[in-house]
């Protein structure tokens, strides 16, 4: 153990380099690498293809398959069909053309009948002549019309009446739009012309040749009135194949099973999942270095930023040799689980490192630890899936550690450690209960019950059993190591109560008034009550000049000089620090026995002096100090002068007693005894309050009985 603590020594002896911080945080980085690579290492398979599957192969991850995800973009857009869009204005202009020929037939027609009428004084419903008008009727026509129709059927127009005229324009206008309106697409034209040609065949019209003109004009007027629409058509298409959702190999994802063949699809998708040696990838690595890089950095900047700097050192190798601990037992208990069982992951302590550091530091140190453990066990035990992450462990690990914060929050007791293990215990079989629903686990429940209860037992006695080595080896003063040394049987509290009792009683006095006020400021309560159990121990060394001791005896400083009475008074924190030291008593009370009366003055023997007509010089009468140095010696030094102060009133009233607490505050304030701590008039107020609070509840008004009479 004393190499142990030379090492610790020459630790403690570097100056605050944060580069050597650094250097120290990216050692535990490369060892938890190298302790988690195995885990992030991609599983090889040596398969050829078409033979036999000697095992069931599952997907170790999920990736896209970019072979199946096109297939089935293609039949989506293969399933699009041309999309047509109609013209409407087609359908008007046609049976506008159509309405024009019969239009200007009639027209030629009842102009000719008029003439022949004029000419040849008789009525007639025909012309004599079609032959005659056929000019008139084409120059009414367009170009077009013209060179489309024929004479023929433009002399059948000519020779019908103005009625058979008016019929077959309806009859031919009716057909056309009608099947105009039903769209006709290119290679639909002569169909169409074919329906049009039967709906006016069959309609009575009274004469062939009628008939035979507005089956053509009906014909010609049947025309391509829907055409593609490329960019529509490239819309949908486009559309269907992103609406297609990529397909992909689920991680787990039976590849191919058993006993099966390897054919070109499976090799294909074994490949594309990265299990062939041929195919190997450094991703996962890189991966890891990345997480493992961010989360050391932010533990980095938390010591830096947080902590102090005269505690930020010890700190971090406190954390690291926990963190080295937990995460190397995690190893071990990783390599047995796969040997074994992979139920046996559970029974890995995951309360101890967090029990151990919220002891030995602080809780957000604790949940630091908690969470880097955390995302180390999520990270090797990976339930038999390469490069997945078990979040199961990692949940129960994170959970179990915070379970163990809290019940250590205040009861830092070895009883406590044991109860917060047992607790912990049935936390973890509510974990391991719930996991096991939702998982749905195929070993015996039992089984994974009696793993979680043992992590929790075994937390506890872990934490119990390295305890002591950090306290020793790092000399922590730990809040177990406080309420050891209150403990009544120690040897320098056995010393104080035997030989000067008073003062025993004033300490603990003392101590009720000190952790009072450092709770009410948010300093270390039991911290300042284990210091004031000590503060006065020098006192032991001459207990009859220190007036609590002083019981039916003669004061023996009514026959010194003031300047001899002050040595010895001044002496006893002196004497008492050399005391404490050679009972290796921790620094923070030694600091507290050397700070409690800073280098204030010792007022009564100087002033006496000066009665007597001496010339006292004032640093000759000051304690040496130095002057309190943290918030709880700073409280101790009211409280100590407060209770002596107090107890030295006659009839101490709630009125008195405020007077007298706040005059010796401001005292100390003046004479600059809290200039080297950091404690605030803010505090100071509050710490008035606690302390007025708790000496009324000591000298409370008790009811005056009247004496009892003698019944003799």
């Amino acid at each position: 153990m004393n190499w142990l603590k030379t090492t610790v020594r020459s630790i403690k002896d570097w100056k605050h380099n944060p580069i050597l911080q650094a250097i120290l945080l990216l050692l535990l980085a490369l060892l938890s690498y190298t302790l988690l690579f195995s885990s992030v290492q991609p599983e090889k398979l040596d398969v050829e293809q078409f033979s036999v599957a000697e095992t069931t192969i599952r997907s170790p991850k999920t990736v896209e398959d970019p072979v199946e995800t096109a297939e089935k973009k293609q039949k989506a857009v293969n399933e699009i069909e041309d999309i047509y869009t109609p013209n409407e204005e087609y359908v008007k202009k046609r049976v506008k053309i159509v309405e024009d020929i019969f239009t200007s037939a009639e027209d030629v027609v009842e102009a000719g009948l008029k003439n022949e009428e004029v000419e040849n004084g008789g009525e007639a419903e025909v012309l004599n002549d079609p032959k005659k008008h056929l000019k008139n009727l084409r120059s009414r026509l367009s170009d077009t019309i013209n060179k489309d129709i024929s004479d023929e059927t433009l002399l059948y127009l000519l020779g019908s009446s103005k009625a058979d005229l008016a019929l077959a324009k309806d009859i031919t206008m009716t057909s056309v739009n009608d099947m105009m309106k039903t769209g006709i697409r290119a290679n639909e034209v002569e169909n169409a012309k074919k329906k049009v040609e039967e709906q006016i065949k069959y309609n009575s019209l009274p004469t062939a040749n009628l008939r035979s003109a507005a089956i053509d004009i009906g014909r010609y007027a049947i025309i391509q009135n829907v055409f593609f629409d490329s960019a529509a058509t490239e819309t949908a298409r486009k559309n269907a194949e992103e609406n297609i959702e990529p397909v992909r190999i689920l991680q787990g994802q039976i590849i191919v099973e058993e006993g099966y063949l390897i054919d070109a699809e499976v090799y294909r998708q074994l490949k594309l999942v990265g299990l062939l040696k041929s195919e190997e990838s450094f991703l996962p690595y890189l991966g890891l270095g990345a997480i493992l890089i961010l989360v050391f950095s932010g533990v980095y900047l938390l010591f830096r930023k947080v902590e102090t700097p005269d505690h930020v050192r010890d700190n971090i190798f406190i954390f690291s040799i926990v963190y080295v601990i937990g995460i190397t037992l995690m190893k071990l208990i990783h390599i047995t689980a796969s040997f074994s069982d992979e139920t046996l992951a559970y029974l890995f302590p995951s309360a101890m490192a967090v029990m151990l550091i919220t002891i030995l530091m602080k809780e957000r140190y604790a949940v630091t630890i908690g969470i880097l453990l955390s995302v180390a066990g999520s990270i090797m035990f990976k339930d038999g899936l390469t490069g997945s992450v078990q979040t199961s462990f990692g949940v129960y690990v994170l959970l179990s550690g915070l379970v163990g914060i809290l019940l250590l929050r205040q009861r830092h007791e070895r009883s406590s450690i044991l109860g917060a293990g047992l607790l912990s215990s049935l936390v973890n079989l509510m974990l391991i209960t719930g996991l096991y629903w939702i998982n749905g686990a195929d070993v015996p429940y039992i089984w994974v019950a009696i793993v979680a209860v043992s992590s929790g037992i075994i937390s506890a006695i872990s934490t119990i059993g390295l305890l002591p080595f950090f306290e020793s080896s790092f000399g922590i003063f730990s809040s177990m190591k406080m309420i050891e040394l209150s403990n009544p049987n120690h040897p320098l509290l056995r010393k104080i109560l035997m030989e000067a009792p008073g003062t025993y009683h004033h300490s603990v006095m003392v101590a009720n008034l000190a952790e009072g006020a450092c709770e009410a400021v948010g300093a270390n309560g039991l911290l300042a009550r284990v210091g004031c159990y000590y503060h006065d121990i020098g006192k032991t060394k001459r207990p009859a000049y220190f007036i609590e001791n002083q019981t039916n005896i003669e004061n023996p400083h009514d026959r010194l000089s003031p300047e001899k009475s002050a040595k010895i008074i001044l002496a006893h924190v002196t004497d008492g620090a050399e005391m404490a030291r050679k009972y290796k008593m921790p620094k923070e009370i030694i600091d507290i026995i050397e700070q409690h009366h800073g280098t204030g003055l010792l007022k009564y023997f100087y002033y006496k002096a000066k009665e007597e007509g001496l010339a006292p010089e004032e640093n000759d009468y000051r304690y040496k100090g130095p002057k309190p140095q943290s918030k709880e010696a700073a409280i101790i030094a009211i409280a100590d002068s407060v209770e002596a102060a107090v107890r030295s009133l006659k009839k101490p009233s709630q009125d008195s007693i405020e007077k007298l607490v706040k005059s010796i505050i401001v005292d100390k304030l003046n004479d600059g005894q809290f200039n080297e701590c950091d404690i605030t008039l803010k505090e100071l107020e509050k710490v008035n309050i606690s302390l007025c609070e708790t000496l009324a509840g000591i000298f409370h008004n008790r009811i005056e009985y009247p004496p009892m009479e003698d019944k003799e």
